[in-house]
């Protein structure tokens, strides 16, 4: 069986979850995001592009809802001893067999809980199932409950954060002697991606962002590839991920001397990413991790050049996306504790003069000062 983790680990994570379960009044939980299930059980699969829950009772109960092209998956990756499939057919509505295994689990009239903000959870499956369950039980939203749990990192997902932070610097250490003058991004990306999986690690849960000359303003990736000017800017931003569990890093490296605007750019971001350190511990919370970084950013005259956003908590993630729900934005009051690794980063798209800056790496929180999980310290990259 392909676990990741000891079985203590997973009966640990189902005691911590049922007994939130019980504080919140459920008599059930209906879990959509793979990350969720993944958590509670190994469970490790992509075919939450179709429908599936993993139904969880405050006693402990768990039984999946799933395909058959996922029965032997989660027989051979996950502990879930109950499952159950659901026949691919025309007109299928899986929310009927839910509500069926519902009522075969006696929770007719139960108060259940649903993750409904989920990749796992489409539009049309939402309206399907509220449809059937709006006079089976008392629904809410739960999509938070998990995703608050797996906030905080305990030794054995700290082991793999490192991990992917090692592997997310052995990337840019293979991408760096292609980086230069009619360098080509294919042979870049290439190269960062193949030592992450040399090195054993996985696919991320999203697209590696490269873009160089205009496109290194772009903040997400995009299909086409270019190769790099004798004086040029290149923005990537990538992760390392081991066992699901990311660790991302941004950087904007420059090739030929680099324009004053750029080193005003980098100093920018350099200051802010070290004044944030001094507030990504216990007494502070998200939001003022952002202010930190609108405060600075704003002073320099770069408020119409920076984002609404500077990071967020990384974990084990699925596609498409690697963010987890908490992020540094304006007014988020989600408290910053030990053991929570988070994604710090600072942007700087200035479209007047065509100048791009990045920078960002991932942090491990303490009791006091966070430790970056980088080897590669912060210094702007001259190639």
């Amino acid at each position: 069986m392909a676990l990741h983790f000891e079985r203590s680990e997973y009966a640990d994570r189902l005691a911590r979850l049922t007994e939130k379960m019980r504080a919140e009044k459920l008599d059930a939980l209906l879990l959509f995001a793979q990350e969720s299930m993944y958590w509670l059980t190994g469970y490790d699969t992509f075919g939450y592009c179709f429908f599936q829950t993993l139904v969880v009772k405050a006693d402990g109960t768990m039984t999946l809802l799933t395909r058959s092209a996922d029965l032997r998956q989660a027989r051979q990756t996950s502990i879930i001893e109950n499952v159950i499939v659901w026949v691919d057919r025309v007109n299928a509505d899986p929310t009927l067999d839910l509500k069926n295994l519902l009522s075969d689990m006696d929770l007719l009239g139960a108060k259940i809980g649903v993750e409904y903000d989920t990749h796992g959870m489409t539009g049309r499956v939402a309206r399907l199932l509220d449809n059937q369950l709006s006079t089976f039980g008392q629904i809410s939203d739960a999509s938070y409950l998990v995703s608050a749990l797996r906030l905080v990192k305990n030794p054995a997902e700290v082991a793999y954060a490192r991990r992917a932070a090692e592997l997310a610097d052995d990337a840019l250490d293979a991408a760096l002697p292609l980086i230069k003058a009619g360098g080509d991004e294919a042979e870049i990306l290439a190269a960062m991606q193949g030592a992450i999986f040399l090195g054993g690690g996985d696919y991320p849960a999203n697209e590696f962002i490269i873009g160089s000359g205009a496109d290194a303003l772009l903040c997400r990736y995009k299909a086409g590839r270019r190769k790099l000017d004798a004086t040029d800017q290149l923005t990537l931003e990538w992760a390392g991920t081991a066992a699901h569990y990311h660790a991302a890093m941004m950087r904007t490296i420059m090739v030929g001397e680099p324009s004053f605007r750029h080193r005003e750019l980098y100093k920018a971001c350099l200051e802010t990413i070290q004044a944030i350190e001094g507030v990504l511990r216990p007494g502070h919370t998200f939001g003022d991790v952002f202010d930190t970084h609108a405060r600075i950013l704003d002073e320099r005259g770069l408020s119409r050049h920076r984002l609404n956003a500077c990071g967020y908590s990384l974990g084990a993630r699925f596609s498409p996306s690697w963010m987890e729900h908490q992020m540094f934005h304006v007014g988020n009051p989600q408290e910053i504790l030990p053991d929570m690794t988070l994604f710090v980063h600072m942007i700087i798209m200035d479209s007047d003069s065509g100048a791009a800056m990045t920078l960002g790496h991932t942090y491990l929180t303490t009791g006091a000062d966070p430790q970056p999980l980088s080897r590669h310290g912060l210094d702007l990259i001259l190639r």
